[in-house]
Parts: structure tokens; sequence; C-alpha cells
């Protein structure tokens, strides 16, 4: 068989449905294959970034790798912010790039290049990849896909890179016969330290769950829900797991962190145990002040990787297991305990959110209330399959006051942080929940940075209500300048700008509106949602100066916000 068509009988064979691409001509091979063999429908971008960022959804909401592929040499590097995204995020994902033929490799000789576009991606990705590897022998193609597959899913997920020649992929190779892959039988060594996690929680005043986005890369969304019900213990989550319970659940409390709801970081400022599942504590979570952080409470951190526990934080008890085999043992023995139901601690947390309400941070701001609008975007997209979030203000509004069904899945670019994620990584998830709309949300920077695949989005008419918060500026950084530089916005509102998106949709086809006033809000989103399976950009015109709160005052504990507080030093992140 053509090692091309190989490729794509092996995609296929493994559960890849879609390919997402831009082809370019060390790559003609492989998509020439993926057409005639029909069933992996390639789906062409407008830029390799965002083939990745399409890919990285595909993977977390499936569970399958998401697939993304471009040609040598700029197409390539076009895929390392993706793929960097998806290794801090540990999202299953291959990256398959065409490189020149091996006669026209440099190898030893002292030059630049030798081949046209020739670029050693491999050397560039190997540090945010799980496995960076250039094919050079044909007969060893059935292998390394099976082992690439085996890697990314493998302990903590991650990106797999291929590259492949030209040459190789039109040779003719044989063939071995699949075989699924057996699952390991995995005995779980933590039973002593599961057993004490338990009785702590038992004999605790005040416990509370850490949840992270290892929860997500482990595929233990279902386990670690019934883990909450059976021990009752209220539930904070991190940015990547803003939809690991419900809104409504009755033992959800918030966001914390950096950005988190007041009333969520006061939570985990006053637990006296604290129970971490798949979260690495980085000072986005905890904050400056480590040790406020870790004192006064026992933290109990369950991880797959040893060096991210007792890292930043020290003195934790450590779980080093699969966050999945962790949740099917401790239910296992949490059904011969008798846990109380901590009515105390949670009226003290309620009536912390009664008394700080997410939409009251912004209360003197001018013009529209983002938080308030998130509540609104709710309450009508109550059909959609997804929020996909980009990177910035509108990011941290979304991630406190999003009211998420059970069912609705929260993407967003963590680690990385990306701008221009939330478009593209729309359409992969438009791909990956198929005849179910996807709410897209972005402020105008983050929309600007692959706003190319407007017309992805109108080739394959995919059901994305675009929701852009405009507020004519990068408002994080320029929040952080006027902290730190006293009010200096050089490149974020000076010097910057932005479109009329609604415009610059309407130029791609797609129908749109723009509000200004709040009282407006409600029929913009009525005619968002007018057509369900239609795409639709909605605009809405904020004020540039509307900060995001709360926000950690850096160097004060995590309980300690801006803006009543003020920060000691300038923050480093």
């Amino acid at each position: 068989m053509k090692a091309s068509d190989y490729i794509i009988q092996y995609l296929s064979y493994r559960g890849v449905t879609h390919i997402f691409e831009v082809i370019g001509g060390m790559l003609t091979h492989i998509i020439d294959s993926a057409h005639q063999h029909g069933k992996v429908k390639l789906i062409s971008m407008h830029h390799e970034q965002a083939a990745a960022f399409a890919a990285d959804a595909m993977g977390r909401i499936t569970g399958v790798p998401g697939v993304a592929m471009a040609t040598s040499g700029p197409g390539a590097v076009n895929l390392l912010t993706g793929i960097g995204s998806c290794y801090f995020d540990s999202v299953p994902t291959i990256f398959i790039t065409g490189q020149v033929n091996r006669s026209e490799h440099k190898g030893n000789r002292k030059i630049r290049q030798l081949g046209f576009q020739e670029t050693d991606i491999v050397a560039m990705a190997q540090p945010i990849t799980k496995a960076a590897i250039r094919l050079i022998e044909p007969d060893q193609l059935p292998k390394i896909l099976e082992d690439a597959f085996s890697i990314a899913l493998s302990d903590r997920p991650g990106p797999v890179l291929l590259d492949i020649p030209m040459d190789v992929q039109r040779v003719m190779i044989k063939t071995p016969n699949e075989e699924k892959p057996s699952e390991k039988l995995v005995i779980n060594n933590n039973i002593e330290n599961i057993i004490s996690l338990l009785l702590a929680v038992k004999n605790a005043k005040k416990p509370l769950i850490l949840a992270g986005g290892g929860i997500h890369s482990s595929r233990s969304s279902n386990l670690f829900r019934q883990f909450v019900e059976v021990i009752k213990v209220p539930v904070v989550n991190s940015l990547m797991a803003v939809d690991t319970l419900s809104y409504h659940h009755p033992q959800r409390v918030g966001l914390i962190g950096s950005y988190g709801n007041r009333w969520a970081n006061m939570a985990l400022g006053s637990c006296d145990l604290l129970i971490v599942l798949g979260s690495r504590l980085d000072i986005r979570q905890t904050g400056a002040d480590v040790n406020t952080f870790q004192s006064n409470r026992r933290i109990y951190h369950v991880d797959c990787e040893e060096s991210e526990i007792n890292n930043r934080v020290k003195g934790c008890y450590p779980i080093l297991s699969d966050l999945a085999l962790f949740l099917r043992t401790a239910l296992n023995i949490a059904e011969d305990i008798n846990f109380p139901d901590f009515t105390i601690w949670k009226e003290e947390i309620e009536n912390n959110r009664s008394a700080w309400p997410d939409v009251n941070e912004l209360s003197g701001s001018q013009g529209i209330n983002p938080n308030e609008l998130m509540h609104a975007i709710s309450k009508v997209s109550k059909d959609a399959g997804a929020y996909v979030v980009d990177v910035g203000n509108n990011q941290m509004w979304a991630a406190q006051s999003l009211e998420l069904e059970p069912d609705q899945h929260f993407i967003t670019s963590g680690g990385m942080g990306a701008m221009g994620f939330s478009l593209p990584a729309a359409i992969g998830t438009s791909f990956a929940l198929p005849n179910k709309p996807v709410v897209q949300i972005s402020g105008d920077g983050g929309m600007q940075m692959n706003i190319q695949e407007l017309q992805t989005i109108v080739h394959h008419r995919l059901p994305i209500k675009m929701i852009v918060l405009n507020n004519q500026s990068y408002g994080m950084v320029r929040q952080f300048q006027q902290s730190y530089f006293h009010e200096r916005y050089a490149s974020t509102y000076w010097g910057y700008s932005a479109p009329d998106f609604a415009r610059v949709a309407q130029a791609y086809g797609i129908s749109t509106a723009s509000v200004v006033d709040e009282k407006d809000i409600a029929k913009g989103l009525e005619m968002a949602w007018e057509n369900p399976l239609e795409p639709f950009l909605l605009q809405i015109h904020l004020d540039p100066m509307t900060n995001v709160y709360p926000k950690i005052a850096f160097g004060y504990p995590i309980t300690q916000m801006e803006p009543f507080y003020k920060p000691k030093d300038m923050e480093g992140t």
C-alpha cells in the first residue's frame, strides 16, 4: 500500500473523523489519499495555527486525538503555537507535517538549508511535544503511527508530531494486520493514602475540592461527579475545569484564582482540608503568598505527574495516580464511610456568595456590565453544546459568570493563553458536536488574530454564535498598565484599534447585529438564536476602561482582592 494511503487508513481505524489542514506542496500525497479514502473529512482552514487550535478542541471533546496537518517550512512553523497549547493543556493530538524529500535534507552540512522550505520542525517542536519524530525509513511507518497514538493518549495526554518527507509518503510499504491495542490492567498502589484522605474528609469541618483540568484530560468527568455526590464536599474549580459541575449543582462553589469569584477564593482561603484533583497549583490559582495558602490546612494533591506535586506548594500529601483510577478506587472505599453533610460550612459559603455577587463587582463601571451579559447569554444558550472562549478579559468574565448546563463544555486556552484560540477552536468543537450550536466568546483583540476563519465557518455553514466583546483595547494588559504604569496605555489603547466586526462578518455573508446599550442586549441575543443552526456574529460594545474584578492583589493571600486591596508589588504573570 502507498504510505500516504496507509496513514489515512490508520487514522480512520483509530477513530479520527476530521483532519484540519492547510495544503502545501509537501503535503499533497497525504491530502490526496484522504480525499480518495473519503471517510476522514478534510477541513481546509485558512491558517495553520487555526488548524492546530481546531484539532485541539476536537481532541478535548472526543478523547480521540485531534489531527492537524501542514506543509514544510512556514506551514509547519505556524502550527507551533497550537502544539504548545495542546502540550500545556494536556490535549491528545497528532500533528503531521510534510517534509522535503530525503535527498534534499541538509544533514550535517554546515549550511542553513538545502531543499526549498526545508525546516527542522522536529527540533523546534521537541520542547512542546511528548514526542517529535521524523520518519526516515518507510517500513517504520506502521509502528511509528501506533506509537504516536499510544504516546498522545497515555499518562498525561499531549501532542505528538510526525514529520514525513514527501518521498516517504509515496513509497509502497507492507501493511500489518491491525489489532486494537490491549488495555493494561493497572493496580492502584495508593490504597492507604486514599483511605487517609477519605477519613480526613469525614473528620473535617470545612473540606473543599479543587477541580482542575486533569479531570478532563483523564476522561473522568462522570467519575468525578459521582465522587462529589458520595463525599458531599463543596467544589471550587480552576479555569480549566469550569464545566466539571453544572452552574446550578448544589456543591459547585465557583472559579478560584487570580480573577476568581470572591466567595470561591474566600472558601479556598478558609478551608481546613483541600483535595486537589488534577491541578498544578500555579501562581494564578494560589496567588504569590504561598505560605499563607498552605498554612492551617491539610492538602491532598492527586496528579499523574510526580513533579507537579509539592512543586510550588510544599507539604502536600501526595497521591501519584491517574485521576480515573484514583476516583474508581476512592468510590469503592467511600461506600463504607458515612460522610457528614457539612451544612454549616456550605451555609458560610452561600452567605459569602450572597454578600459578594459577581454582577456587583463592576457596579461603578460605565456602559454594559460584562458579568450581567454572561448571565444573559447563558439564559438563551441552553441548547448550545459548548462555550469556546478566547484569552483576556472576556475569558475571565465568562469563567466567572457563565451558567453552564450539565452537558455543556467550556473550552479555552489555559497554559499557553493564546489569543486567537476561540474562533478556530469553535470550528473544531462544532465538528466534534455535530448539529449542536456552539457559542464562541472573544474580545476584539483575539478575534482579529484568526479572523480569516470566518470563511471556514461560512463554507461549512457551522452553527457558531460568535459574540465579540469590543472594547477597542487589549483590555487585560491595559488594566495591568493602569495598575503599574501610571495609566500609560501604549499599544493596548493608544496606538491600537479594531474594526466594526459586524461589517466584517457581513462581508463574509454572516448575519450580524451590534449592541451599544444594555437595553438592547436581549434583542441582540434573540436575533443570534433566531436560526439556531446558522452562524451569527453579535458585537457587544464595552467601555474601554471596563476592568475585571475581583483580582488577587499581588503579594496578598488569595482572599484579599482588588479593588479593595492594592498590590504590594508588580506581578510577574
